[in-house]
């Protein structure tokens, strides 16, 4: 298809309440409309009154008794659904940084991010330890000042640089360590073979940045596809694909929002079994009851699923 230029205007926020009207959308307060459109922004919600439009969509009119309130409703929801999101990979995270401290350093010394040996590619590893070094000289951390004051290695022992390093540079590292016992010892404290445990990282650096970005992520369709596990450990999900009503057809829900809740919730459920992260969901989902959760991925017997019906030990 060739491109064309891109002619629309903008819109002054009374012309934005006038177009959203003039296509169906119920707007019963206006006031607050202008307001929400004002410091949000029409594209941020066009986002979530998307599914609110009838079919063909392409034709930009609503559904009969589409509301403003319910897009906004949509909205909330999802921002409150990333901030939890967002506070449960922090925990995960965390867990994750002092495992592959504590087994890394054990098996190859306190120094072993500055061996390439212990890595799969030199020029990954070179470009590994280059930005993990910039995040160090990044960071205003007193305990690396007072590291840099004492010692002559320019790289600290793994347990104090991996505390200043991005999830996104965890994620990395764990990738490019070298197949072997080590590597296996990381992923078993999960329950998971070291390929699901690899993709899982890469996907929570993902969702992470959706989250942290504020960015929609409800019934997003996610780029990053992590493994299903064959093996695992502890409570996890059979059903993993979800029936299209339009053509019946099965889909895999990996790319899908509720996927990735099923990830955190498991790990999390090794990191501390006493967790309250289903709880919290619950409460949300009943906060908005009107929310789709097929949209989300969610499959037509999850409640029966033992990831989510098996009390707490």
């Amino acid at each position: 298809m060739s491109k064309k230029s891109y002619t629309k205007p903008a819109l002054l926020y009374t012309e934005q309440i006038s177009k959203l009207k003039s296509r169906g959308l119920i707007i019963n307060n206006t006031p607050k409309a202008l307001h929400l459109l004002q410091h949000l922004s029409y594209y941020r919600l066009s986002g979530y009154w998307y599914t609110l439009l009838d079919h063909p969509k392409k034709n930009h009119r609503f559904k009969i008794d589409a509301t403003f309130d319910q897009a906004f409703d949509l909205y909330c929801f999802d921002r409150e659904l990333r901030q939890l999101i967002l506070n449960q990979i922090e925990k995960i995270e965390v867990s994750v940084r002092a495992t592959i401290a504590y087994e890394c350093s054990h098996s190859w010394g306190a120094f072993w991010l500055s061996d390439k040996n212990n890595f799969k590619n030199d020029s990954e590893h070179k470009n590994t330890i280059l930005k993990i070094s910039k995040e160090i000289d990044r960071s205003k951390e007193l305990f690396l000042q007072e590291y840099d004051k004492k010692y002559l290695e320019k790289l600290p022992p793994s347990w104090i640089t991996l505390e200043v390093c991005s999830i996104g540079s965890l994620s990395w590292v764990y990738r490019i360590i070298k197949p072997g016992k080590t590597k296996r010892e990381i992923s078993r404290k999960y329950g998971l073979n070291e390929k699901v445990f690899e993709t899982w990282l890469h996907s929570l650096v993902y969702i992470r940045n959706i989250c942290a970005h504020h960015s929609r992520l409800w019934n997003k369709k996610l780029a990053i596809k992590p493994e299903i596990p064959k093996n695992f450990k502890g409570n996890w999900i059979v059903n993993t694909e979800i029936t299209d009503s339009r053509n019946h057809s099965k889909n895999s829900i990996k790319n899908k929002t509720y996927f990735t809740i099923c990830i955190v919730q498991y790990l999390l459920n090794i990191i501390n079994p006493k967790n309250n992260f289903k709880e919290n969901l619950d409460e949300l989902f009943d906060k908005y009851p009107n929310i789709d959760l097929k949209a989300m991925g969610y499959t037509s017997n999850w409640r029966e699923e033992t990831l989510w019906s098996q009390k707490k030990r």
